[in-house]
């Protein structure tokens, strides 16, 4: 069957630094897509983060390139196996650089925390209880 994938495109001010970053996260680059231009992320078998240098990413669109430290261009938000995943991955990327939200979603059957990489992005996060998902 058919997996539809996602390709989250994203400017960076340093491709090397997002590299070491997301490397720490627990995260693989795939060097088949990476150049000194562009690291290709890969979070899961369909999920790839395409990290580009503003000159790169200026090359897909003819938009002014938002500033991602002052402004909210996307929120991206990732599932996590429990809680403690939750922590554990916003742990490592505030060890690596980045910065955590400090607020705490804590709905009881739902659990989260975000953090912001070395450029700004914003990425989310989030359990969510299997039993409340199935209804």
């Amino acid at each position: 069957m058919y997996q539809q994938m996602i390709f989250v495109n994203l400017a960076t001010d340093d491709v090397a630094a997002s590299k070491k970053f997301f490397t720490e996260l627990g995260y693989t680059i795939n060097p088949q897509f990476s150049t000194d231009d562009c690291a290709c992320v890969v979070i899961s078998d369909t999920i790839i983060a395409m990290l580009l240098s503003k000159q790169r990413y200026a090359d897909f669109t003819k938009k002014e390139i938002a500033d991602s430290t002052k402004t909210s261009e996307v929120l991206i938000c990732l599932s996590a196996e429990s809680r403690e995943k939750v922590d554990e991955l916003v742990g490592r990327a505030v060890a690596a650089g980045g910065t955590a939200n400090p607020d705490v979603q804590d709905q009881g059957f739902m659990y989260g925390r975000s953090f912001d990489d070395l450029d700004g992005h914003s990425w989310e996060v989030v359990w969510m209880d299997p039993a409340a998902v199935q209804g």
